[in-house]
């Protein structure tokens, strides 16, 4: 299936100015019509997946565009090294986002129930700011 820059922009819930981006700098792959407008199909969702991954992890584009060019060359063990280096990095990253996430949760799950506990009557409101000082 082939997609205009507007849908693959809303797929990806990013901005065409972005898809423009990484298809100028080769980031993404994509076709062009008769009129030389950006066409994108299945190998393009692909790629941008992966490059949405990769952001998300943190990796800035300088080192998602090594990875992109990388994938582009052909296959040897050294390549594939350098490749599987990275994703590494970035595994680490989305592992150590995903137990920072883990505990904002529970703490706003503990937060959420000390206010129910507060409109519920059980407890007193101590989460007023200005009556911190009076407590003490």
């Amino acid at each position: 299936m082939n997609y205009t820059i507007k849908q693959f922009a809303e797929m990806f819930q990013t901005t065409e100015h972005t898809i423009r981006y990484y298809t100028d700098i080769d980031l993404l792959p994509c076709q062009r019509d008769e009129g030389n407008h950006r066409i994108f199909d299945d190998a393009s969702v692909n790629w941008m997946q992966g490059i949405t991954c990769l952001k998300r992890c943190g990796t800035p584009i300088k080192e998602i565009k090594r990875y992109c060019d990388l994938c582009r060359q052909e296959e040897s063990e050294e390549n594939l090294k350098a490749r599987y280096q990275i994703i590494l990095k970035q595994c680490e990253q989305a592992h150590k986002k995903k137990a920072e996430a883990k505990a904002t949760a529970e703490f706003m799950d503990q937060k959420a129930k000390h206010y129910k506990d507060i409109l519920a009557g059980l407890i007193p409101d101590d989460t007023n700011p200005g009556n911190w000082n009076q407590n003490k």
